[in-house]
């Protein structure tokens, strides 16, 4: 098993940068998020308390992804300084995490991956990670709107190299997930329609739901992500800035260099 570890910033997102699979997600976010990703099938990834709950009737294969996500996890808390402690699960199937603390997991085929930040550094993370390849025949017409699939005719005209269904699949998962610990709400895959920048690598959500906070601030109308193609691998990521900062304009995270 290939490990990577580190706290990085972001260092541009488009198509074939040579960056490596293990060092995807670090390329998109900004310094002070902490991000471990993991190439390869792990074989020993071990269960805290409190965790067994949730996969007791599991599978093998998907015990092993629970299991080595949080093992990315805990390696993650470790790089902000924080002890190993168990990542249960939520009543909405999320994964909970320690008090100050925001993160998001993310599995595929040979590649997993979690990023955590204080949170006074973000109020939310989402990060996805998906094979780039096509998305099985018949899932398109339930995870977009009529709006992304004029944007994805667009990106597929200009850009056929890019499976741009499972992109587009993927940053909703990643706007999902950043979206949730703030709302407390499900996002179906129509709530929300996405257009894609190619020359910055970002993506923009514009939600088609009320975005009303559990924490009292301005209600989200959109998120803003990032976006990479390379090694076969398509990920994306979604940071809300902390609470203390306005929460009406989408966070866009570190500008390019």
């Amino acid at each position: 098993m290939n490990e990577q570890l580190a706290v990085h910033g972001a260092r541009g997102a488009e198509v074939g940068t040579g960056i490596g699979a293990a060092g995807m997600l670090a390329a998109l976010l900004r310094p002070g998020i902490a991000v471990v990703e993991q190439l390869g099938e792990p074989t020993d990834a071990p269960l805290m308390a409190g965790e067994e709950q949730a996969v007791a009737r599991a599978v093998p294969t998907r015990r092993l992804e629970f299991a080595s996500t949080r093992h990315c996890a805990r390696q993650a808390l470790a790089a902000l300084g924080l002890p190993p402690v168990a990542i249960p699960v939520g009543a909405g199937r999320e994964p909970c995490w320690p008090p100050g603390v925001v993160g998001s997991l993310t599995h595929c085929a040979g590649y997993r991956a979690a990023a955590v930040a204080p949170e006074t550094s973000a109020g939310s993370i989402g990060i996805d990670g998906e094979p780039h390849e096509p998305l099985p025949v018949g899932v398109l017409r339930y995870v977009t709107t009529a709006d992304d699939r004029v944007e994805l005719a667009r990106l597929a005209e200009q850009h056929p190299d890019v499976h741009w269904d499972k992109l587009l699949f993927s940053a909703k998962e990643s706007v999902y997930k950043a979206w949730f610990p703030l709302t407390g709400r499900w996002l179906g895959f129509g709530d929300a329609t996405l257009t894609f920048d190619v020359p910055s690598g970002t993506f923009a959500a514009r939600l088609l739901v009320p975005g009303t906070r559990l924490d009292g601030h301005p209600p989200l109308t959109g998120l803003t992500g990032r976006w990479l193609v390379d090694c076969g691998l398509v990920v994306t990521a979604v940071v809300v800035g902390p609470a203390t900062q306005p929460q009406d304009v989408p966070d866009h995270g570190p500008e390019r260099g």
